[in-house]
């Protein structure tokens, strides 16, 4: 009788960890199609729709594909509206609501972060969660006592009162991961609190900035509220002038997935050109080592 030599435990135990792991891809592959999927489609579709003739889409058999694809509503959509100056609009907004929130909000998360001012980080979540509406009654009360409605100045106002949390949320918990003995080491060199923030931890928290910073830009190109109610003719930004392309008697629906196209593709493409540094500044830790 001969004797069937077994494979020793060790490669075993090393292909099932393997194929464990193979499953666990899967699995996380699976669970993002599913939800990836809709999204992308319905994106596809809006893209779609704007390249279709009235009639394509008003057919009740829609086609996914135009079948005589077409700029017109492209056209349409720039001769009716002031396109590019609302663009512009919210390019200002975007870029001044950003900016001011890093200014302001990266020193504020690392006072927060390290004095331990959990009251003051319990006020900056307080202020994400509020709904936006709560706030546009005092901001139109100090606009017109202030004379500042229907400007880009009281929008990027607005705008700041939700980037800014979101920023001093995020960057808080990138400054508590700072080891504290740089600090320290810094302290013993001669550096006071401004330079141990600027030389030490801003250079270490640098995904950190990125990714709140694109967050931001998205919460603030995305928004609607304070520039329909607040906004005026020469403050409007591009939301507000999609919403306008609806009316009680129907939708149209080429303009509008038009419109609406061109505004998602400027923030698509630069979450697609930032999407590297997003990840890691989500997902990894403030220090690298």
């Amino acid at each position: 009788m001969y004797s069937v030599k077994q494979p020793p435990k060790r490669l075993v135990h090393r292909g099932s960890l393997q194929a464990d792991q193979r499953l666990q891809r899967l699995a996380g592959l699976a669970i993002s199609l599913i939800f990836t999927i809709p999204i992308v489609f319905v994106f596809f579709w809006m893209i779609s729709m704007s390249f279709k003739t009235q009639v394509e889409i008003s057919s009740p058999t829609p086609s996914l594909i135009p079948l005589q694809p077409t700029t017109a509503w492209y056209g349409d959509l720039l001769a009716r509206t002031p396109f590019a100056r609302y663009f512009l609009n919210s390019l200002i907004v975007g870029v001044a609501s950003t900016g001011l929130g890093l200014l302001i909000g990266l020193p504020a998360a690392y006072a927060i972060a390290r004095w331990k001012l959990k009251q003051a980080a319990t006020i900056v979540l307080i202020t994400r969660i509020v709904p936006a509406i709560a706030y546009l009654i005092p901001w139109f009360i100090l606009a017109k006592q202030l004379g500042i409605s229907d400007s880009l100045f009281l929008i990027t106002l607005l705008h700041l009162t939700v980037t800014l949390p979101l920023i001093v949320w995020i960057m808080i918990g990138f400054f508590e991961g700072l080891p504290a003995e740089l600090e320290q080491a810094a302290e013993v060199d001669g550096c006071n609190v401004w330079q141990t923030f600027f030389l030490i931890a801003i250079p270490l928290v640098q995904p950190g900035m990125v990714a709140a910073g694109i967050l931001a830009a998205i919460s603030s190109w995305n928004n609607f509220l304070f520039a329909a109610v607040l906004g005026g003719p020469n403050s409007q930004t591009l939301p507000v002038v999609i919403y306008n392309l609806l009316s009680f008697e129907q939708a149209n629906w080429g303009p509008l997935a038009a419109g609406a196209t061109l505004v998602c593709l400027p923030i698509v493409a630069a979450t697609l050109f930032f999407q590297r540094y997003l990840v890691e500044g989500l997902t990894s830790g403030a220090v690298k080592g």
